[in-house]
């Protein structure tokens, strides 16, 4: 512990973990504001670079399933947020929530920190735990492991979280302005009681100076007790849209309406299911202790209405901050890197592109920056769609997943089924592939300009491939690299001309194409 923060507050070190993620990366600044130095532990600290708030915060690469690797972040922290889980990662993740809680505990209880904030989920009253969801049985799970642990913890157990971003609001609203006539399973009569992300920061900032006493679990939850089918009926009324018909269907179970909600909204399968299986039963707020150490403030916690209104206004306005997809998906590639001329991967293929653009870098470069999401992909939107279909068919993202922002990309942001792997802003642009395929994928996008000033836009796609299935599936695609890569190059190119005519920048001497497999 430090010197005093704002208006005589303590100022402590807190670690947070899970910083890429969706909460995480929001309480990052909202820690900062309080007056609280934060050091963020993190698998690829790269991810973070670009977030506004980088400059301010101290980062170390470790994995909380490591447990030198969290002793080592440990060191003088006054209070540790854990929030991760490994929700997806396959059917061994209850097993690997259990081992990372207990590594994170232990090395907490050996490096003296004073507290353990961790945020949880809100689990129904009188149900025995072995009929909960795989994901609110292992959240119980874990939340009880610190409770059990000597460091004084904090459990927050939330519901519905609504914000800008969040998978549970993302789900609510497309399911909402994509079907005006609604077959829903019987889990949207089921109550629940959401909660906005602004109140979910606001309560685990106020955890970090809690009574060195308190330790115990805390029920967090919105005014508003709501069924699922009434939030989508107040969505609605928010959104200024027609009156929604919703008829419940019985035979849905939660298998088939995962894959309903993963097929209308961006939510992939593998992440509605343990939402939807997490409606099964009422969650509902037993009590509101937490008042009693962060009080409530006029008008918070916010409604359901304002938290939607706060969060619509965000997305109009193309201010979020980080979505549901902000995380990695657990089981994506991570090395080896596409690194030349030094990779050392086994095969690796290519398809390059290179092109002369009728237009300043800085034109291009826009375009670059701009791709995916409602802009396209620049060729052949059947094909990219196509691809999108099958890879939701096989449980993958597929492309609804969009963008985060509209012109503006950082490291680790999601785009479509692809990851901004690394971006140096005005020249490079790599995209890591997130579709479900027989090995590792990356596109890299560069504007260049040559020794005469002419402006070049050069475009690898590189595919690593995993056994027979990988070289196979190459081969089997290449056929249509000239029209989908060689038409990317070409619109891209193009489209960069053009924005460089609206805005009368100079033009270029016309451009020429070279294409290269290996």
């Amino acid at each position: 512990m430090t010197t005093d923060g704002p208006n005589g507050t303590p100022r402590l070190r807190c670690l947070v973990t899970g910083a890429s993620g969706y909460i995480g990366g929001r309480l990052v600044p909202e820690l900062l504001a309080a007056g609280h130095q934060v050091l963020c532990l993190a698998r690829s600290p790269d991810k973070l670079r670009d977030h506004p708030w980088a400059g301010e915060v101290e980062t170390v690469r470790g994995d909380v399933t490591d447990a030198d690797s969290v002793a080592a972040a440990m060191r003088d922290v006054d209070v540790a947020y854990y929030l991760v889980h490994a929700l997806g990662s396959g059917s061994g993740f209850e097993d690997t929530d259990r081992r990372a809680a207990r590594v994170f505990a232990e090395q907490a209880r050996a490096a003296g920190v004073s507290r353990i904030v961790y945020l949880g989920g809100l689990t129904p009253a009188n149900v025995p735990e072995r009929e909960l969801s795989p994901h609110l049985r292992s959240r119980a799970e874990v939340g009880r492991i610190f409770l059990d642990s000597p460091v004084p913890a904090a459990v927050l157990r939330a519901a519905v979280v609504i914000g800008s971003g969040s998978a549970s609001f993302e789900m609510l609203r497309y399911l909402t302005e994509r079907l005006p006539v609604m077959v829903t399973p019987s889990w949207v009569h089921t109550r629940t009681q959401p909660i906005g992300v602004r109140d979910v920061l606001r309560y685990l900032v106020g955890c970090a100076t809690l009574p060195d006493d308190v330790d115990r679990a805390f029920d967090i939850g919105g005014p508003d007790v709501l069924t699922y089918r009434e939030m989508m009926c107040r969505y609605a009324a928010v959104a200024g849209l027609p009156r929604r018909l919703i008829v419940p269907v019985p035979v849905l179970t939660p298998s088939l309406s995962s894959h309903w909600v993963g097929l209308v909204t961006p939510v992939p399968a593998s992440l509605a299911r343990p939402l939807t299986e997490s409606l099964r039963h009422e969650v509902v707020c037993r009590e509101h202790d937490i008042a009693r150490y962060v009080p409530d403030l006029p008008g918070r916690p916010l409604s359901f209405d304002d938290a939607l209104r706060l969060a619509l206004r965000r997305v109009r306005e193309a201010q979020v901050a980080t979505r549901w997809s902000s995380a990695a998906l657990p089981g994506a590639p991570s090395d080896p890197l596409p690194t030349d001329p030094d990779w050392a991967g086994g095969s690796l293929y290519k398809d390059e592109r290179e092109r002369t653009v009728e237009a300043p870098r800085e034109s291009l470069w826009k375009v670059i920056e701009g791709i995916g999401g409602d802009n396209g992909w620049y060729s052949f939107p059947l094909a990219w769609a196509v691809r999108g279909w099958l890879d939701r068919f096989v449980g993958g993202v597929g492309l609804r997943r969009g963008r985060r922002d509209a012109e503006r990309l950082r490291v680790g942001d999601s785009l479509d089924f692809w990851r901004v792997e690394e971006i140096e802003p005005g020249h490079l642009l790599r995209l890591r592939a997130e579709m479900r395929l027989p090995g590792l994928a990356w596109l890299e996008m560069r504007a260049e300009t040559d020794d005469k000033g002419g402006t070049h836009y050069r475009q690898r796609a590189l595919f690593h491939p995993r056994g027979l299935l990988g070289h196979t599936y190459w081969w089997a695609v290449s056929p249509f690299h000239a029209v989908v890569f060689g038409g990317m190059a070409r619109n891209i190119t193009q489209a960069a001309a053009r924005r460089s005519s609206a805005t009368g920048d100079r033009i270029r001497e016309p451009h020429h194409e070279r294409s290269v497999r290996q």
